[in-house]
């Protein structure tokens, strides 16, 4: 009688050991652990990503219109107002404002920096312009018409990019804070703290104001950062890929997309890059 009872008993274990090796918990538990279990789920986490990873839209883009751009200029800053393009460029002895033709590209005004003032973002505010400069600590102010220097302002630390928004002027400078300055006297009100998806945005660069949000380039990537003004969260990402590799330039690492201006009446977005011989026209669309 024992060999028969141990049979049935070893038949009644295996029935109950077969259902729990084909449960999805047991199969679950092996995709967490590492090896090609691991590999699996960082792809379904990427997967989501493309969709929205923590409330941030991903976006791509159509190109309008292409235009010509001069090859020459170093984009640190861009604008748009009144039919026209406001460019600053940086580089040492390189470093200029100017007014652009959009269609053409032709360069119609243009004021030199003196060395070494390295020329950083541009900002329009009541009919003067704003250039910053990299490390001199000095924000230049011209008059928009004809670029003769009005006066100059201190800030500390280093200019990035900049951009006229809610009646403040608003300046990065390379790390994942946006200073909120007053105008006039160019003292900082206060500071914003970009997080995207709950992290640190680092390298913010030009800038530009659009529809209540700001736009940001992002140093060395292809992309751009909506981010909400008020609680500085990146709210959507316009993924620009494949861009930078159609402008035969030189440089990869240094010439690199920088540069967004926005047409309010029109409702069209500019952008190009450093040393890019095209200015682009796009139509932002939602993946």
């Amino acid at each position: 009688m024992a060999r028969p009872l141990q049979l049935a008993l070893a038949m009644a274990l295996v029935a109950l050991t077969l259902p729990l090796l084909a449960s999805p918990g047991c199969s679950s538990e092996r995709g967490d652990s590492p090896g090609s279990g691991g590999m699996a789920t960082a792809s379904a986490g990427q997967s989501s990503d493309t969709k929205s990873p923590g409330g941030v839209k991903r976006y791509g883009y159509e190109i309008v219109h292409t235009y010509p751009h001069d090859r020459g200029a170093y984009t640190q800053g861009l604008l748009f107002h009144e039919g026209k393009l406001y460019e600053s460029t940086g580089r040492p002895k390189e470093s200029s404002v100017r007014r652009v033709e959009v269609e053409t590209g032709e360069v119609e005004r243009k004021h030199d920096l003196p060395p070494p003032l390295f020329g950083e973002g541009l900002a329009l505010h009541k009919g003067a312009l704003i250039q910053l400069t990299w490390k001199a600590g000095k924000a230049i102010v011209y008059d928009k018409r004809n670029f003769q220097e009005l006066y100059r302002k201190s800030y500390k630390g280093e200019g990035w990019g900049l951009t006229a928004h809610g009646g403040w002027l608003v300046m990065s400078d390379g790390t994942d804070k946006l200073r909120f300055l007053d105008p006039k006297t160019f003292e900082e009100h206060h500071r914003l703290k970009v997080r995207r998806s709950g992290r640190p945005a680092y390298d913010l660069n030009e800038l530009e104001s659009i529809e209540g949000e700001l736009w940001a380039n992002v140093y060395q990537r292809e992309e751009i950062l909506r981010i909400d003004p008020e609680t500085g969260k990146v709210t959507g990402v316009v993924e620009l890929h494949g861009l930078q590799s159609e402008q035969g330039i030189e440089d990869p690492v240094q010439d690199v997309l920088n540069g967004i201006a926005y047409d309010a009446e029109k409702k069209r977005i500019f952008i190009t890059g450093k040393y890019w011989p095209n200015l682009y026209e796009i139509r932002v669309v939602e993946r």
